[in-house]
């Protein structure tokens, strides 16, 4: 549809926006990796989980949105800014460990490496899975899309998202342990724990993605299933 240049400006601001918030996300995990935590819902399923994973399902809501109000292209384009923004946070980083601290640094080489030694390793191992699991978050929610004529926003969202998650994961914590990151005994747990958690999330998450469409199109005047040209 034609905006008029105001709401034009609106368009572009908020997509900026939505795609500083995927970079964020994306960024923060590869560099938190390295603290597991606990969580047992309601008693159900005890988690043992990175905080890496914590920021990360954000980024598939984010481009579920993105592609649902602008397309498939423009989720793409957040996808590779993406990978061009963790290569470049994984060169500060490894240039950052080479240099030797100060007697009064804060933070000791050791202590510094002992955080962020391995992130080369995660975010080498994230990015294979990042690219392969977003794109094909993207397709398969397209694909979802024009199978049900742009109704039924909760089965594109969900079948996408926990589909590409396990994608995901399977290759990141394959990664991991095929480095000696992670022992390899751990695979099939971490597997299971990190899809679930993710899966989970992706379902809670799918009002939330209900709401943000209902208010952009709202905003916008844009009809049901439309996309920003």
């Amino acid at each position: 549809m034609q905006l008029s240049t105001e709401k034009q400006q609106q368009a572009d601001t908020l997509y900026l926006i939505l795609a500083g918030i995927f970079i964020a996300s994306l960024v923060s995990c590869n560099l938190i990796f390295q603290k597991f935590f606990t969580w047992n819902p309601f008693g159900l399923y005890n988690f043992e989980i990175s905080v890496g994973i914590l920021p990360y399902p954000i980024t598939f809501l984010v481009t579920d949105l993105i592609s649902e109000i602008y397309g498939a292209k423009r989720a793409n384009r957040v996808v590779v800014a993406g990978l061009v923004s963790s290569i470049f946070v994984l060169g500060v980083v490894y240039i950052s460990n080479l240099t030797t601290a100060t007697s009064w640094s804060p933070v000791t080489n050791a202590e510094f490496s002992k955080v962020f030694g391995l992130t080369t390793v995660s975010v080498a191992a994230s990015m294979a899975a990042y690219l392969v699991a977003q794109f094909i978050d993207i397709r398969l929610f397209h694909f979802w899309k024009q199978v049900t004529h742009g109704k039924h926003l909760w089965i594109r969202n969900n079948f996408s998202t926990m589909t590409s998650q396990f994608v995901d994961t399977a290759l990141v914590v394959g990664l991991l342990c095929s480095v000696g990151a992670i022992q390899w005994a751990r695979f099939g747990e971490l597997l299971f724990a990190g899809w679930l958690f993710k899966a989970i999330i992706a379902a809670l998450d799918t009002p939330v993605l209900y709401v943000c469409t209902w208010g952009i199109r709202k905003h916008f005047g844009l009809k049901p299933a439309e996309e920003f040209q």
